[in-house]
C-alpha cells in the first residue's frame, strides 16, 4: 500500500464551483506534473506551498484553472 499512488475526490460529487482532489503516494508529483501547467514543476516545489496553473488534457486543451497545494512527507496528512 505504501507504494501505491492514490487519487481520490475529497469533496462531494456534483456540480459545484470548487472540488478538492487528493493525490498521495510516491508517484503523485510525477502524475500531477503530466497534466499541470504552471510557473514551476510540482515535483520541484517546496512543501507547504500553493501553486496556480492550468490542467490540460492530452490534446493540450484547457480543462480548468487549479490551485495545487504541496505537502511533502513526513509533514503531510498521509505521509
Amino acid at each position: 500500500m505504501k507504494e501505491d499512488t492514490i487519487v481520490a475526490l475529497a469533496t462531494p460529487a456534483g456540480v459545484g464551483a470548487i472540488s478538492v482532489i487528493r493525490v498521495s503516494g510516491p508517484q503523485s508529483f510525477f502524475a500531477v506534473d503530466n497534466i499541470f501547467y504552471g510557473k514551476c514543476k510540482i515535483e520541484k516545489a517546496l512543501s507547504h506551498t500553493l501553486h496556480y496553473g492550468d490542467i490540460k488534457n492530452q490534446e493540450d486543451e484547457h480543462i480548468d484553472d487549479v490551485l495545487i497545494s504541496v505537502f511533502r512527507a513526513p509533514n503531510s496528512y498521509t505521509g
